[in-house]
């Protein structure tokens, strides 16, 4: 069995724990725990792992793995990242800074983003327009990388699988 792995990171509330369950052809794995923090509007959040599988054929199988957004589990980010085909960051348009959330991904996944291809899925656009995808474009140009960023609602699974097929099209483009 040839298996392969995506990591899904990205701020808390983001939706790296939707988007993992909108395409799991398993039920998830999430280590979610209730939210004590009273200044994060959420009522769960990830303090390991997401993980579910997408069977590709009848012997490949892609492992998802869905990191906690909170810096203060970025531990778990490294531990996580090794042997990582690719990398999806989500980032929440909604949030105070998100160009400086990507800058924190980006950092925190350096290592990681070196070896593997990588995918920018941006969450709440229609309601927050600003930044657009173009700000982001240049923030990443500015870091030196030229990644796909696509708006994507997570709960939707053929968007998921956008995301998915950006990082496989990059494979490819590096493989041929």
């Amino acid at each position: 069995m040839r298996e392969y792995k995506i990591l899904f990171t990205g701020t808390m509330g983001a939706g790296k724990t939707t988007a993992i369950a909108a395409i799991s052809d398993i039920a998830p794995v999430s280590t979610d725990v209730q939210n004590n923090d009273p200044n994060l509007d959420k009522a769960r959040t990830t303090v390991g792992l997401d993980y579910g599988e997408v069977v590709l054929g009848p012997d490949e199988r892609l492992r998802l793995y869905g990191t906690p957004g909170q810096a203060r589990f970025a531990f778990m980010w490294g531990i996580l990242s090794r042997g990582a085909l690719g990398l999806v960051i989500l980032i929440d348009n909604s949030r105070p800074d998100p160009l400086g959330d990507l800058r924190v991904y980006l950092d925190g996944f350096a290592e990681c983003i070196a070896t593997a291809p990588c995918v920018i899925g941006i969450g709440r656009l229609p309601g927050n327009p600003s930044p657009g995808l173009d700000d982001y474009a240049t923030a990443l140009a500015r870091a030196g990388h030229t990644f796909p960023v696509v708006e994507v609602d997570v709960r939707e699974a053929e968007q998921v699988r956008m995301l998915l097929d950006l990082l496989l099209l990059q494979l490819e483009c590096t493989v041929a």
